[in-house]
């Protein structure tokens, strides 16, 4: 999947160029602490295992940044990275499913951080539904398409069992959610305008399996 930067729709940008754009993104909040003032793309490609030319391509796809010889000013460059992720303003966000990974979800800092913002809790547990969990209140799932709507939820995140997950999609799209995160081990539907994310923590690790094993016979 690829996108196009605003304002020019001439150029495709892929998924891995907008994961170091996060990737940068950090970076450029540790340089900022340690009250750096500029920084140059062998700084921000040394921390990542990057190119510093890869750096540099990165950054051309979203304008000119910088100054040949002096490098990126820290506070400027972050600022714009975080408009173009999106995270210069803060997110609506609602998490289905209060179980064991959601409840977690909801007390992981970094969220609040990055401005979104998990103000609605959905689940299907009666002994969950009304209930006050880390200061907000657990609504029932049955209702979800009107309080999405009521609430201006932006972004949705779900972790869900894998049985009901596509039925509770349908419903969040039918609230006019344009963004979900998804936690269930499942493959969603969902419309073109719609955009999906899957989050497969057995994926990973199989993957960390694979890197070990091959890493191991290499030897």
């Amino acid at each position: 999947m690829s996108f196009s930067p605003v304002g020019n729709s001439s150029k495709r940008i892929s998924e891995s160029t907008i994961h170091r754009l996060s990737l940068y993104y950090r970076a450029l909040s540790l340089f900022e602490k340690e009250d750096y003032e500029t920084v140059s793309s062998k700084d921000l490609a040394k921390g990542e295992n990057l190119t510093p030319a890869q750096v540099r391509k990165d950054l051309s796809f979203f304008g000119s940044f910088g100054t040949r010889g002096l490098g990126y000013p820290v506070h400027e460059l972050r600022r714009k990275i975080a408009s173009i992720l999106g995270i210069d303003r803060p997110w609506r966000v609602a998490l289905i499913g209060v179980g064991n990974i959601g409840s977690s979800l909801v007390s992981y800092k970094e969220f609040q951080k990055q401005g979104f913002q998990i103000v609605k809790l959905f689940d299907n547990d009666q002994r969950k539904i009304g209930s006050n969990h880390k200061g907000i209140v657990v609504s029932d799932v049955k209702n979800i398409e009107r309080e999405l709507q009521d609430a201006k939820i932006e972004l949705v995140i779900l972790a869900v069992p894998a049985t009901i997950a596509q039925y509770i999609v349908d419903d969040v799209v039918r609230a006019g959610v344009k963004g979900i995160l998804n936690f269930a081990p499942v493959i969603l539907r969902v419309p073109d305008d719609v955009h999906l994310r899957n989050e497969n923590m057995a994926m990973e690790l199989e993957y960390l399996s694979f890197a070990v094993v091959n890493n191991q016979r290499q030897k």
